[in-house]
């Protein structure tokens, strides 16, 4: 598709109101609200903020959002009945933009068995019912339930009815996920040719995932002319969930080529967006979820790695910046070349030379093998056993603590194979813990960083500790990994301190050999 000029394509987030109907999605009216002020960051055109019908709490979150979210369509669902309809137009008169999205199925199936409804008599429900929302306000989106297993006459029908009555937008939905991508382009292609007057209104398509198809079946609906996708953050929904937004936003950004079409989506709130859902809900994505999955942007196969390091395009086809996410990660693992593992041995600063390099590259391959996961600990006890560089053990860290003491840390360290101990306060058991081991080593480093993350989700879990410390303007950082998070910092405290006598040795030989070889 050539040409300068994109098409835009509007984004309908229907994560409050589909998504909230995955098991286990339900929010309450604060996360709502919550979610619906990042959706409001992340640049979508319409938020529908629920099915006020369904319950008094539904109803609330619908008009607070609807009340406090501006410059954005705010929707409230309906079925196709005076009850629904006059609920939804309580719930989002107060918005800046309102929208009643009315709904009724139109397939035989759902007429025989659900509705239990004649054509003619769906077809009277459906004019009369948007007619009767279009008293309320001026915008009003008519969705066909079951649209993709309708019969096409019946439903081009239907569509030139609703518009007819005032209809804003139509929405063709594949609501159980049958359609595949092909099909899906040509009946939304047949509806846009058949009915008369589609072109003055908004033609959107709400596409599940029961299939695995949700995001290509609307991809193929905007090939096909439609212009609006409904979709929810993560995919989440009903059953196998919904086309996922985060997925046809960045295909449309990368393949401008191909589709031809923009979005007002702020690409870089897209994983913060995913990120907060989680968090709401508890329901993670799985690692290899496009765009927003732990492994999105990692990297484990060696050839994979080089080509990144040398460059980032041979194997990504977007940055992860680029989706707010932080840089890629190379991940290492019995895949893994000599290129990424030097990498990682730099960021972890240690100044190896070649040979100690190859050394420690046969000892990973070989740790790899026997272990599925390896942490950034793993190396640095594997580069350390293998050249004999820990000048530092620390053999225990007991602790006094808790909201009417002041905390106290004992600590025992064995120093070139002689065991010292010694103690002392601090502002936490962690500081104390640092500050006693300090006193034993006398360093003279200063603490400039300290993180803590759960390599697991549980209480049970290992916290993953990581301590950056300065000393004559070099910056070194140890980890380590313990249930108890004092003795993950000390540990790590130890692990940046063997670190820094690295390279300090590194640099002294450096300086030694630059003097031989001057003289």
């Amino acid at each position: 598709m050539g040409g300068d000029a994109f098409k835009k394509i509007k984004i309908f987030d229907t994560t409050l109101r589909d998504g909230e109907q995955s098991p286990g999605a339900s929010m309450n009216i604060d996360e709502k609200l919550n979610l619906a002020r990042q959706l409001a960051r992340l640049g979508v055109d319409v938020i529908e903020a629920g099915f006020p019908i369904a319950s008094e709490g539904d109803f609330e979150a619908v008009s607070a959002i609807a009340q406090e979210i501006k410059g954005i369509e705010i929707a409230g669902l309906a079925r196709a009945n005076e009850k629904d309809i006059y609920r939804a137009y309580s719930a989002v008169k107060n918005a800046e933009k309102p929208v009643i999205h009315t709904f009724i199925a139109t397939s035989d199936v759902h007429l025989k068995y659900k509705l239990k409804m004649t054509r003619e008599e769906l077809y009277e429900r459906a004019v009369n019912m948007v007619k009767y929302a279009k008293s309320f306000i001026e915008n009003i989106e008519f969705s066909a339930e079951d649209a993709s297993r309708s019969d096409l006459d019946f439903l081009c029908k239907v569509i030139k009815g609703v518009i007819d009555a005032g209809a804003t937008a139509v929405n063709i939905p594949d609501t159980v996920g049958y359609a595949t991508p092909f099909e899906f382009f040509n009946f939304i292609k047949s509806i846009r040719e058949r009915v008369e007057g589609i072109e003055n209104i908004v033609l959107s398509v709400h596409c599940h995932n029961d299939l695995g198809l949700g995001t290509a079946n609307s991809l193929s609906a905007i090939l096909a002319g439609a212009n609006q996708v409904e979709c929810t953050i993560n995919g989440i929904g009903e059953r196998a969930g919904n086309a996922a937004l985060e997925e046809i936003v960045m295909a449309l950004e990368v393949r401008k080529d191909i589709y031809n079409a923009i979005t007002s989506v702020n690409t870089q709130e897209l994983y913060r967006s995913s990120q907060l859902l989680t968090h709401i809900t508890g329901i993670s994505v799985q690692p290899n979820k496009a765009i927003v999955g732990k492994n999105a942007f990692a990297h484990e196969a060696g050839i994979h790695q080089d080509g990144v390091l040398k460059e980032k395009t041979t194997y990504e086809i977007m940055t992860p910046e680029r989706v707010g996410r932080q840089p890629d990660e190379l991940v290492l693992g019995k895949h893994s070349g000599k290129h990424a593992f030097k990498e990682k041995l730099n960021s972890l600063g240690y100044l190896l030379n070649d040979e100690e390099i190859e050394k420690a590259f046969v000892k990973f391959k070989n740790l790899a093998d026997k272990k599925k996961d390896i942490y950034d600990e793993d190396i640095d006890s594997l580069v350390s056993k293998s050249h004999h560089l820990e000048k530092y053990e620390l053999k225990y860290v007991n602790v006094v603590c808790g909201d009417t003491v002041s905390p106290l840390a004992m600590v025992k360290l064995k120093v070139d194979g002689d065991l010292k101990q010694d103690s002392s306060c601090g502002n936490g058991p962690v500081d104390a813990a640092v500050n006693a081991i300090e006193k034993i080593v006398n360093s003279k480093a200063k603490v400039i960083g300290y993180e803590v993350k759960s390599i697991r989700g549980t209480t049970e879990a290992q916290g993953n500790v990581s301590i950056t410390i300065e000393h004559n303007g070099a910056s070194i950082t140890g980890r380590s990994a313990h249930t108890d998070i004092v003795t993950a910092s000390a540990k790590a405290y130890v692990n940046a301190l063997n670190k820094l006598y690295v390279h300090n040795k590194n640099a002294a030989n450096k300086t030694i050999c630059e003097i031989e070889i001057n003289a």
